[in-house]
């Protein structure tokens, strides 16, 4: 195709925008809006993932050793479990640190209560916290931790804590919340693309006279076709473009105002840039391509033309 031919498309099909222009709002309108229902829950559902994966980093498995082991054991213990392969990181948390966590964790009236249990008098065991690649892997993680002491008369290790039925559970609600929001993106999506198509082949529909006399004159499928394709990508990216910045500006106002509040449970939403490119970018692409695949398939189905 010529460019001249090309860039006559190009007149045409923006032309035919400002021409049919209730039809134009019409399309556009159902566009912005269908993209932006289908927007928020792909912004629920990134959000919710980011929460889910949150909860996930924070499962960590609590070793904790015999009150009389000795410091050169302790460190023999943290190099066995460095060497499982599914293990992440490990810290060592002395009975001291221990105790001070403790004490915090209780406030003031705990430092009153835990008065004079510093040092010998202190009945808090030396610790491991131990972090795995996958949290989905740590109670595997903790029966190898556990296995230690069958290979060691001694038996160093006192206890193997996770948190194995809250671990379990908290593994099951996140998984489903990733599918459930998953399948629902996918069902918007999908009711979108029916949607804005349907909008669109009223659009032509309304213009079918024009179209056949089109045809009389002696025009090709290719020369009606085309400008109808650049008007459906024009109507498409209009109408993905209204939403996406409605999405973006509503979703900047909503961090900033909630940003302490959540901060305060050690949470936080994603990124406005994350958001920006991920949401806005795809809603943009998204539109577009729904614009001109509903122009192609009324043109060709509908209009038999």
């Amino acid at each position: 195709m010529k460019f001249s031919t090309l860039l006559r498309h190009f007149r045409e099909g923006v032309k035919n925008v400002g021409r049919n222009g209730w039809m134009t709002f019409a399309s556009m309108s159902s566009i912005a809006v269908s993209l932006f229902i289908l927007g928020v829950f792909m912004l629920l559902a990134l959000n919710v993932n980011k929460l889910a994966d949150q909860l996930d980093s924070q499962v960590q498995i609590n070793v904790y050793l015999q009150l009389d082991i000795e410091k050169g054991k302790a460190e023999e213990i943290e190099r066995t479990i460095k060497r499982i392969p599914e293990v992440k990181s490990v810290t060592y948390i002395p009975k001291a640190e221990g105790l001070q966590r403790f004490r915090d964790s209780m406030g003031e009236e705990g430092k009153e209560a835990l008065d004079g249990y510093e040092n010998e008098n202190n009945p808090l065991p030396d610790a491991f916290e131990v972090e795995a690649f996958d949290p989905q892997n740590i109670a595997y993680v903790a029966k190898q931790i556990s296995a230690i002491n069958l290979n060691d008369p001694s038996a160093p290790i006192d206890k193997v804590k996770y948190g194995k039925d809250a671990i379990e559970k908290l593994f099951s609600i996140t998984n489903a919340v990733r599918n459930i929001g998953f399948f629902i993106v996918i069902g918007l999506a999908i009711m979108a693309m029916f949607l804005i198509s349907t909008t669109i082949k009223i659009t032509i529909l309304a213009r079918r006279r024009e179209i056949s006399i089109m045809k009389l004159v002696g025009a090709t499928n290719s020369f009606i076709r085309w400008p109808f394709f650049i008007e459906g990508a024009i109507i498409g990216f209009g109408g993905s473009f209204i939403s996406s910045a409605l999405l973006l500006y509503g979703y900047s106002q909503l961090v900033r105002t909630t940003s302490t509040t959540v901060g305060l449970y050690m949470l936080e939403f994603s990124s406005l840039d994350e958001v920006r490119t991920l949401v806005g970018g795809t809603i943009i692409i998204l539109g577009t391509l729904l614009g001109v695949w509903g122009s192609t398939i009324s043109v060709r189905r509908y209009l038999k033309v």
